[in-house]
């Protein structure tokens, strides 16, 4: 077996030399046991529809799983200039089908978030939160560069446009993923703590307006100030089968993950919780915080700052949606609807979550060689 050189010039042994491994060691053991997890969950979910294979959910997700570790790979070869044009062409794109599908499709479960291809459901918002990183990274460090330049306030115009369409299908969990990674950005960017106090205070005006004035937002709450009503069936479930694994997990024994509905998921963490234990949960709590706290140090020590704000964004992105995903599950947030990176059932955020990770590869590689400065500094 060819064995990689630091004096190897091949694109591979470049990437290899010049990508950061601890992250992508880290990122590896989370895909592996999110699909194993996923074998587990899988059966008692095919077996509810009926008429598939007790494997369904685990094939079709291979279907996604090649094309998106392909993609990882291929978008770890960008320079930043390219990461970041293509950050921003994904964002309009992702934008204008939101709007498209707000405009035609049909509603599902009282929300138009999807469109159909060949059998499948894409969800352009997924792919709109990486693009939107980008695009905002890099007006807030033209911001930073010249002083002249508005970029504050076309990133704040950025977000406002996303946030709206966001609200309009409804989906006030991604909204609010998004206004926590849009806040985390503008510390880093150096803005006034005042500007972060404000955008907070504007965060909860919002979700007290979201609670008098749309009826499935009120349901989510109160559900969630009064467990064991039909709003919480699935999360009082969930932690029931979390509670249900032990230390070292049940595996099939007295399972309960089959009065789950949404068991390969959104709540595939108690899944992990019941068939392996709170073992395994434990330790898929630490890969993504210690994938997150690698990332964000890495961005911490990078010299642009759209690298810095872009790439911590990224990370707090994959950061934010797990918190929110295993916090639902343990009944510490109102029920939102969100997967867990990498390791639930879902083709849009399995894909938009590997546009994430190689842009975060392709910011954070340590070019070897010459490059020209535009090439690296965008």
């Amino acid at each position: 077996m060819r064995q990689l050189s630091r004096l190897d010039d091949s694109p591979f042994a470049r990437l290899w030399w010049s990508i950061d491994r601890p992250s992508l060691a880290i990122l590896s053991l989370i895909i592996v046991i999110g699909f194993v997890v996923l074998m587990a969950a899988g059966p008692s979910a095919a077996s509810r529809i009926g008429g598939v294979s007790e494997f369904h959910f685990s094939a079709r997700q291979l279907i996604f799983l090649g094309p998106t570790l392909f993609m990882i790979m291929a978008l770890s070869f960008l320079t930043p200039l390219q990461a970041r044009r293509l950050g921003v062409i994904v964002f309009l794109a992702a934008v204008i089908t939101m709007v498209t599908v707000l405009l035609f499709a049909g509603e599902v479960n009282g929300a138009k978030r999807w469109f159909y291809i060949g059998g499948f459901s894409i969800q352009p918002s997924e792919f709109a939160k990486p693009g939107f990183v980008i695009a905002a990274a890099w007006m807030l460090a033209e911001g930073a560069r010249d002083p002249k330049f508005p970029g504050g306030a076309i990133a704040i115009g950025l977000y406002a446009v996303f946030a709206v369409l966001l609200l309009m299908q409804p989906d006030f969990g991604q909204w609010a993923l998004v206004t926590a990674v849009w806040a985390v950005m503008f510390f880093v960017a150096g803005w006034s703590w005042l500007w972060i106090a404000g955008l907070g205070v504007t965060g909860l005006g919002a979700l007290t307006a979201g609670y008098y004035f749309s009826d499935h937002v009120a349901a989510r709450v109160d559900g969630f100030l009064k467990p064991g009503s039909n709003e919480t069936y699935q999360v009082d479930r969930s932690v029931e089968t979390l509670a249900n694994g032990g230390v070292f997990g049940r595996g099939e024994a007295a399972s309960v993950k089959g009065a789950l509905p949404d068991a390969h998921t959104d709540f595939i963490f108690a899944v992990a919780g019941e068939e392996f234990g709170f073992a395994l949960a434990v330790l898929i709590i630490l890969l993504f915080a210690i994938f997150t706290a690698r990332v964000m140090a890495v961005a911490a020590g990078l010299k642009s700052m759209f690298a810095q704000c872009a790439v911590t964004g990224l990370a707090a992105l994959i950061g934010f949606q797990a918190i929110i995903n295993i916090g639902v599950t343990l009944r510490a947030l109102p029920a939102k609807g969100m997967t867990l990176p990498f390791i639930s059932y879902g083709g849009s955020s399995l894909l938009a979550t590997g546009l994430t990770v190689g842009l975060i590869f392709a910011l954070t590689r340590t070019h070897q060689g010459v490059f020209r400065r535009k090439e690296i500094m965008p």
